[in-house]
């Protein structure tokens, strides 16, 4: 259904389909991508098409679904703006107001935090799924992640997950929407304090 739904997006502005998606596909494939993979991306997907006849522009959120963690480097603290950057670099010839906003859409993913553009609030739930999912899966993606952060000592990483950790329980609401939150949020927060308690 990922690659589906891309070739039908980028054939509806006349894109390079494939050249793009081997493209896409070649990044997310990158030895040491653990968490930020493909199967990352199929679930967002899932997550959002319930809720995609809310979207005011669906195509902008998809195509930032898509680039959003193209460039992921866990020594880098950039990779939100060089992904949006990629994206714009390769969406240049869609229309600058649908480009804008997907770019909006992964620099978003930064923080987490409240946007007044509601697409930017699904989007970004989508993205914190994960938080919610039933402990078994929440630890595999934490386990994951931990894989992708290997050229860091327990000792430089926990201090940095545990701020992560922090960051989203200090929030007055993970889910910024109410579908995202009503059907993630308890459970979200019991995993983030299972994980911090150790």
């Amino acid at each position: 259904m990922l690659q589906e739904t891309f070739y039908a997006l980028a054939d509806e502005y006349h894109l390079p389909a494939k050249s793009l998606w081997d493209k896409l596909t070649a990044r997310y494939n990158e030895p040491g991508r653990y968490y930020h993979t493909l199967h990352h991306l199929e679930n967002m997907l899932a997550e959002l098409q319930p809720v995609s006849a809310l979207l005011e522009n669906e195509h902008a959120v998809l195509f930032a679904l898509y680039y959003h963690d193209v460039i992921y480097d866990a020594q880098k603290k950039d990779n939100e703006a060089r992904s949006a950057a990629l994206a714009a670099k390769n969406l240049h010839t869609l229309p600058p107001a649908l480009v804008a906003r997907c770019e909006q859409h992964i620099l978003a993913t930064r923080q987490h935090t409240w946007q007044a553009d509601m697409d930017t609030n699904y989007f970004t739930d989508a993205d914190l799924c994960i938080l919610g999912q039933p402990w078994e899966v929440y630890a595999t993606y934490a386990a994951n992640v931990r894989k992708e952060y290997h050229m860091y000592p327990d000792l430089l990483y926990k201090p940095g997950r545990k701020k992560v950790l922090q960051h989203f329980l200090q929030m007055e609401r993970i889910f910024k929407t109410a579908y995202f939150h009503e059907k993630y949020e308890t459970t979200a927060k019991a995993n983030l304090q299972r994980e911090l308690a150790g």
